[in-house]
């Protein structure tokens, strides 16, 4: 049951998408009704008899010629209705009783008037009808009161009006449609706008927020370093204005912020980012996990810019994660933080026994799989702060992760077009994900 609606909606789609091979299958079903019904005689009695007569050669030729000509009634309606329309004509001029090659032309008056305007299709369809009309009554046997006269009026009549319905339907369902896409649009650039206009207002009053508190901040912390030594007391009073400025820029940031978040969004977090200050709860953790790991030297001296102490962190903490899941039973890993003149350098080293399996060549960066994405995190995370990374396998076995981060980080443009340095030899015999 539910295969033969399929199949007919796949048969609809061909078809639509094939118009001429769907003409030429309602040519052929035309001639064949066409000569089935030559074999019918009108007779004088009750209705039509068959197998009293046969169609003359030239009442064959005339159908064959109106039915091949209706496989282009989409691309030339106008000329195929006149081509038939003549031959129909011809029909009843010259042969009687006359074959019904009117058929043809009421399909081409139906194409006409569904593919044109209705004063065209009036105008067409009448001349049509008197025509063909005309020649029934006036050439034939047959009185010109009689019902096959009067059926070529009718059925030319209701070609035409069926015709001019089913293009009025199809130019509203085409108007609705089109009302459809203009209403989805608008709608759509509506809620851009909206969305733009609250945008906007959210920087305003950010604007304003910020601007405000920041500027009374400032000059209050002016006057109490001004008069820090010789009045304390207004000194005191200036930084508890300060407080008070930076209290209400923090209440009203919150606020402003808040508008943005949505309900069931998570909160967001209050804990500082990490760094190597808290190196030794890293490792903690991964001592805890089974991976014995040494810090053999942290340079931990204040001044390490936020960026490149995160970007350090980060490092260790992917490196260390790569050597549990790709170094085997029995690895031991080592780190170490140190300092060299402006920059700061990271370097993890194990010594697992991996097969081939556990480490793969740099392709493994963007395996498809989703995995093999840790050490391209790592590149881009030190390359955007204009530092360099290299990691490959040791001489002798294991694996090693040495980054390079500039303590003065990179900002604005320059931070995404710095250029890492050229990876080292490690980096292009293997690497691990």
């Amino acid at each position: 049951m539910t295969t033969l609606p399929s199949g007919f909606a796949r048969a609809r789609r061909w078809l639509r998408d094939h118009p001429l091979a769907f003409d030429a299958a309602l040519a052929f079903c035309v001639l064949t009704a066409m000569i089935c019904g030559s074999f019918a005689d009108p007779g004088k009695g009750h209705g039509p008899t068959f197998g009293t007569r046969t169609p003359e050669p030239f009442s064959v030729l005339l159908m064959v010629l109106a039915a091949s000509a209706l496989v282009l009634r989409r691309r030339r309606p106008m000329a195929v209705l006149a081509v038939t329309g003549g031959l129909a004509a011809t029909e009843y001029i010259f042969i009687d009783p006359p074959a019904p090659v009117v058929m043809s032309s009421v399909i081409a008056l139906y194409t006409v008037a569904s593919r044109t305007d209705r004063p065209t299709t009036w105008r067409v369809g009448l001349l049509t009808m008197g025509i063909l009309t005309a020649a029934a009554m006036f050439f034939g046997s047959t009185p010109w009161y009689s019902q096959e006269n009067l059926g070529v009026f009718a059925w030319t009549g209701m070609a035409s009006a069926a015709g001019d319905a089913v293009r009025s339907r199809r130019a509203f369902v085409d108007a609705i449609r089109e009302r459809a896409e203009r209403a989805e649009r608008t709608r759509e650039e509506e809620a851009r706008r909206r969305v733009a206009e609250e945008r906007l207002r959210i920087a305003r009053d950010l604007h304003d927020v910020v601007a405000h508190h920041i500027a009374l901040v400032n000059v209050q912390a002016g006057v109490a370093a001004h008069v820090m030594d010789k009045r304390p007391d207004q000194a005191k009073e200036a930084l508890a204005h300060v407080r008070e400025a930076s209290r209400s820029a923090l209440n009203e940031l919150r606020v402003t912020v808040g508008l943005l978040r949505q309900s069931g969004d998570p909160e967001a977090p209050t804990e500082p980012a990490p760094g190597l200050a808290v190196l030794d709860e890293l490792v903690a953790t991964f001592r805890n996990a089974g991976l014995p790991v040494e810090v053999v030297g942290a340079d931990r001296a204040p001044g390490l810019p936020s960026a490149v102490d995160l970007a350090a962190y980060r490092v260790i903490q992917e490196a260390l994660t790569n050597v549990r899941k790709h170094a085997g039973a029995g690895a031991r890993a080592e780190v170490s933080v140190v300092r060299v003149g402006a920059t700061a350098e990271i370097t993890v080293l194990d010594n697992g026994r991996g097969g081939a399996a556990d480490r793969p060549g740099p392709e493994s960066e963007a395996a498809p799989d989703g995995g093999g994405h840790g050490l391209l995190g790592m590149r881009e995370r030190v390359t955007a702060l204009g530092g360099a990374l290299t990691a490959g396998p040791r001489y002798g076995g294991g694996f090693r992760v040495h980054a390079i981060l500039p303590i003065e980080a990179p900002t604005g443009e320059g931070a995404r077009t710095s250029e890492p340095e050229p990876p080292g030899p490690a980096a292009t015999t293997g690497e691990r994900r």
